[in-house]
Parts: structure tokens; sequence; C-alpha cells
């Protein structure tokens, strides 16, 4: 329970999540811990036999008062009282160790077993020499530093065994979510920011972690130290105990006042700190329009105010929590000094407290006890916060784990056969969110090596298509069928294997070129890699790495450019020889030959393969067998790229204004 205070400030600074449903959660949190209840037990047996050492030391010091430095006969204080005469029988009564273990119970017993063992004796206090007191006092002080010791290596081991365990559950926890990560539809994704997903996965399992592994353990160990000392006190003495224990009542108190104040305005302090970041990143981005219209001087004023409010809400938390500490350390010293003053007062007299012996042991064993006492307290009321932290952070946990995905097979979907590429869209309709149609009535054919350019406007629905073919979501209404099968009727793993995507944004990992190439079909060799990648055309600039095919990748492949990236990812579906391919061309802006490359790469790929084009490239529309042109969810042109420019209807004008002036340039260029 050694701690130092600046672990607690951090706790306090920490946002107090509670827990809705409790009871729930710890039921599921127990399943999970419950698979090492063996770990668990003996976590128990640790905590147990270690606190049993902290509260045995306290009477065992008392014992070396009482029976070797102010025994019998020799104690100064029993003549100053009018019960002098009874200085004797106190002395006698108190000093359990002399008596014949059989004669006593419960712990005594056991100590003066343990005390007695191999066959040693004490001397009578009243008669024994000074020898044989420093005997008796370095056998007893050889027992104390065994007490301390084992109760150092005991609570060594009770967190190695709750941190193991700990680990074990988060390790679980962590696998079992990003499973469940993989298995949800992307709807979720659309709903859900990244960053939260990611704290769940890291901070609110890190949480669980240290509750489990170190609050916990504290909690439990210092409410078990605050029962047994307190009945240990009350067993020996209970008016003395009574009094020793006045001042706790008002510890806790001033424990939970002072910690909830402090939580209240750290979280005040957080919201400040969040402004004080949004003024920096507002007036860096912003800092030519600053200058251009002579605002430097305002915006150093607003920062100034955000700032200096900041700080008052700090300094508020910090005053809290600078108070907490010396509040119980004076009510700490008030317990001390009503042990010292009322014991020593029926000491010095001679006299009973409510007709109990006061002995100076006595006196000292309740120092150590209220000692020993105070120390739990603030950990508990500050650890418990964190105890409930983590319960609402494995409520957070569970909620992602109970999420059903959208798209899921059904109980007797089938393995999607080898795929020889008819794709038939029949009515479908779909919506993201309810009552906001996103396609209506969709209902087109693509024979087996098709290719089929999807134009339209933004937000016509292009990507939504595309996004149906390998059940990325399920229609709304309708069919789509691949080979008269419908999709849903099919495993989704079995379909998706079989169709390959060129994204726009084009993903890379950070690993190697080989590797990232390889990710489109894992058990490639690297032979049939690098005619993957030469198929794309991508050997020319790979070539020219640093490392070449070994070249390790920045995060999203940093350092290429979107041309070099995509022609990467067209490598990367190249190798998995998908049946049926779905692209979407990138709009940006790229070189000549690099533009050159890409096309000459996607019409290998193209070759032989059903495949769906979102066409930015005019030579694609060209080259296509069918253009659908969508407008607000719905078909409505479609046929060859002349037949559809001679009607001069919608796909006419858009042609006009997004695709005429590559033409220009294409035919600019080739004179």
């Amino acid at each position: 329970m050694m701690h130092g205070p600046g672990r607690f400030d951090d706790m306090l600074k920490r946002d107090t999540l509670k827990p809705r449903a409790l009871n729930e959660t710890l039921a599921r949190l127990g399943g999970y811990f419950g698979r090492f209840w063996w770990m668990l037990l003996l976590s128990v047996f640790f905590v147990v036999a270690a606190t049993w050492s902290q509260v045995t030391s306290p009477e065992l010091i008392g014992q070396a008062t009482d029976c070797f430095l102010v025994p019998s006969g020799s104690n100064p204080f029993g003549s100053f009282g009018p019960q002098a005469a009874a200085s004797d029988q106190q002395a006698e009564s108190s000093c359990w160790l002399a008596k014949d273990p059989s004669g006593l119970t419960g712990r005594q017993a056991f100590l003066s077993r343990v005390y007695h063992a191999g066959g040693y004796s004490i001397a009578d206090p009243a008669t024994a020499t000074n020898e044989q007191r420093i005997e008796g006092m370095v056998r007893l002080i050889g027992i104390l530093i065994a007490l301390f010791v084992l109760g150092s290596v005991l609570t060594g081991m009770t967190f190695f065994s709750m941190a193991w365990t700990g680990q074990q559950v988060l390790r679980q926890l962590r696998v079992e979510v990003f499973e469940q990560l993989h298995r949800l539809s992307l709807g979720y994704y659309a709903e859900h920011e990244a960053g939260d997903l990611m704290s769940r996965i890291t901070n609110d399992t890190t949480a669980i972690e240290q509750a489990f592994s170190f609050a916990l353990v504290n909690v439990f160990s210092g409410i078990l130290s605050l029962i047994w000392i307190s009945y240990n006190m009350v067993t020996a003495n209970l008016p003395f105990a009574l009094l020793s224990l006045a001042v706790a009542p008002i510890m806790f108190i001033a424990t939970l006042y002072f910690s909830e104040q402090a939580r209240k305005a750290f979280r005040k302090s957080r919201e400040e700190i969040g402004n004080v970041n949004a003024e920096l990143q507002e007036s860096i981005a912003a800092v030519r329009e600053a200058q251009a219209f002579n605002r430097a001087d305002e915006n150093i004023e607003n920062f100034k105010e955000v700032n200096a409010a900041n700080r008052d809400a700090n300094v508020r938390a910090v005053s809290f929590t600078s108070a907490l500490a010396p509040t119980l350390e004076a009510l700490s010293y008030v317990s001390l000094a009503i042990v010292t003053g009322v014991g020593g007062w029926y000491l010095l007299r001679g006299q009973t407290l409510f007709g109990s012996v006061v002995t100076l042991g006595l006196v000292v064993t309740f120092l150590a006890y209220v000692q020993r006492f105070n120390q739990p307290i603030q950990q508990i009321a500050v650890l418990w916060t964190n105890i409930q932290n983590a319960i609402a952070g494995a409520e957070r946990i569970f909620g992602v784990l109970d999420e059903q995905p959208a798209v899921t097979d059904k109980l007797n979907a089938k393995e999607m056969k080898e795929i020889k590429g008819l794709v038939e869209f029949e009515n479908v309709s779909h919506q993201y969110e309810d009552g906001v149609p996103v396609l209506q009535g969709v209902s087109f054919t693509a024979e087996p090596g098709q290719t089929l350019a999807i134009v339209g406007p933004t937000g016509a629905g292009k990507t939504t298509i595309i996004n149906l073919l390998p059940r990325f979501y399920d229609v709304t209404e309708g069919a789509v069928r691949i080979d008269g099968v419908d999709v849903r009727d099919v495993t989704a793993e079995s379909l998706r294997q079989q169709i390959g995507i060129v994204l726009q944004d084009t993903f890379l990992f950070s690993t190697t070129v080989m590797e990232n190439v390889r990710f489109g079909r894992p058990d490639a060799t690297d032979e049939e890699v690098m005619a993957a990648i030469k198929l794309a055309n991508a050997d020319s600039f790979i070539e020219r790495l640093p490392e070449k095919y070994q070249t390790v990748l920045g995060e999203r492949g940093s350092g290429l450019s979107q041309g070099q990236r995509q022609l990467l990812s067209i490598a990367r579906a190249a190798l998995a020889d998908p049946r049926i391919l779905i692209l979407d061309e990138a709009t940006s802006s790229v070189d000549t030959r690099t533009e050159r490359l890409i096309q000459k790469a996607f019409d290998q790929l193209l070759e032989g393969r059903t495949s769906f084009v979102i066409a930015h490239r005019l030579s694609t529309i060209r080259n296509a067998d069918m253009i659908l042109v969508l407008k607000d969810g719905q078909i409505i042109e479609r046929g060859k790229h002349d037949a559809l420019l001679a009607r001069e209807g919608f796909y006419f004008d858009l042609y006009m204004s997004q695709f005429k002036k590559q033409e220009e340039m294409e035919i600019a260029s080739v004179q």
C-alpha cells in the first residue's frame, strides 16, 4: 500500500465514467477472469497472508515492550498512581508470550507457538536478567523481521499473479475486439470514429489491466486491513479502540470530499486545455490571414484569455489535491495524539480505562495500529474511482463485442462456386438511413468478360453499386445475383475471394513492396508477385527505390506518388486473379508517363474479366461495353459512348462538362 502521490494525482485527473449496467458487466468480466480461477485463489491467499503479516506486527511490538523493555516489577509508570499495587498483575496479564501456548487462543496461541518453536522458553519477565531479556528481544525482533520480509514477498507475488491474470484477460479481450472489428460491416465504421474504436481496444483495456493488477489488489488489501486492524483493536481493548477510531469517519468524509472536488476541477481543466489547443491550432493554421488582415494583436489577446482560464482551472484543481494529503496527515496526527494522550494519562495514573488495563505495550501497539489504519483510507477512495473507470471501460468494450454485423451469412449459406462472371442487378434499392434512398429500382446485366463503366455526378450512387457486389452492404430491396446465385445465399468470404477491388484511395501497409502486393494472395510465391508487378507496369519505378522490392514503405505508402500507389494496388488485384474486378479510377492529376502506365495496366487487368469501373478517364468510357449513367440513385441512360452522345441527353451534358477537355488534351498531345 505504499505508492507515491503523483500516481494518485494522475488518477484524480481522470474522468469518472460510472458504469450503467454494473452487475451485468461484472458478471461478464468475472467470466473472463474465472478462466484463471486458480490464479485468483492464489492471489486472494497472498493478499490475506500479506495483510495478516502487516496487522500482526503491532501486537508483537507491544509484546516487546511489556515482556522485555518494561516488564513486571520494573514498570516506572506504576509508582505514580494510587493503583501501583496492580502493576504486577497488569504486566503479567499483558505479556502473553510468557504464558503456556496451550492456554491461549487464536492468533496469540499461534504466535506464541512460533516464538517457542524449537523448545525455546521465555524467562519470567518479573525475574528475568537483562541478558535473558536481550535474548528474548532478539528472538522477537527476528520474528518481526521475518514477518516484514514475508509480507513484502507475498505482496510482490500478489501483484505478479494479478498482473499475469490481467494480461491474459487483456490479450483475450483485445483479440476478441480485433476479430469483431473485422466482422463488423462498413456501415458501422461510417457511424463510429476510428479514434474511438482505437481507444476501446487500447485505453479501455489498459484501464481494466491497471484496475485488476493494481487498484483492485490495493482496494481489497486496504479494506481487509481496515477490518482486520479494527477487529484486533476491538478485541485488544474495546474502549481504547473506540477512542482511537474516533477520527476515522472524519478522514473518510474528507477524502471523499476532496477527491470529488478535485475530479470536477480537473474535468474543467481538461475542457480548458482543449480550448487552448483549439485556439493554438486555429491561430497557427490561419497565421497568413492574421498577418494579412493585421489581426495578430487581437489573436494574441484572445489566446491570453483562454490560457488564463486554463491556468485558473488548473490552480483550483491542484489546490484540492494539495489539500487532501495534509488534511489526512493532520487527522492522522490527531488520532496519534488521542492514543498517546489518553493512554499516557491512564498509564501514569495507574487507572483502568472503563475497566480495561492500560499498559505501555498496549499504547505502543495502538500507536502502530493507528498508523497502519490511516494509510489505506486515501488510497481506497482514489482507487475505487479507478475501478469504476475500468468497469465503464469494460462496458464500452462489451458494447463493441455485442454489436451485430449488418451483413452476416445465413445459417445454410454455401460456398460460392468458381465465378464465370454473369452479374445481375434486379430492381435493386438501397438506403443507408431509413427514409433516405440512395439507389432506386436499379436493374442491369453484365455478361462474363464485359466492362461496365459507371458515370454520374457526386452522390448519384456509383459507389453504392460497387459496395453491393461484394456484400459490404445488403440490398434493401431486390437482389444482386452472380451466375444466377443471390449473393446473400453464399458465404461472404467465398464471394469476396473471387472479387478484386482497386480503389481510388489506395491503402498501403508499413512493410515491404513485395509484402504489400502479396496482401492480395498471402500464399503467392515471389515469382507470382513479380509477375503481377510487371503486369501492372510497376516494376519500372520499383527498380529505382533504395531497396527495390524489399523497400519498406512508410505509413499509407508515404513517399510514393498517388499514381505509384495505384500501380501497386493494381498489382495486388492482379495477383489475386479475381473473376470480377471493381475499379475506382483515380481523379488526381498524375504525370503523363504514369497516366499511360496506369491505363496500360488497367487494360491488361480488365482483359477477360467482368469489370465495373467508376470511370474518370475518357479512354475507359470509350472502351466500355456498356455505360451506366446514374442520377439521384437511378439509371437514367445506358449504352455505348457514341450512342449516348448521339442522344444528346444527360450523358451528353456530362461529357461536355467533364470529359470534353480530356479529349481536347489528348488530341493536342498527339499533334
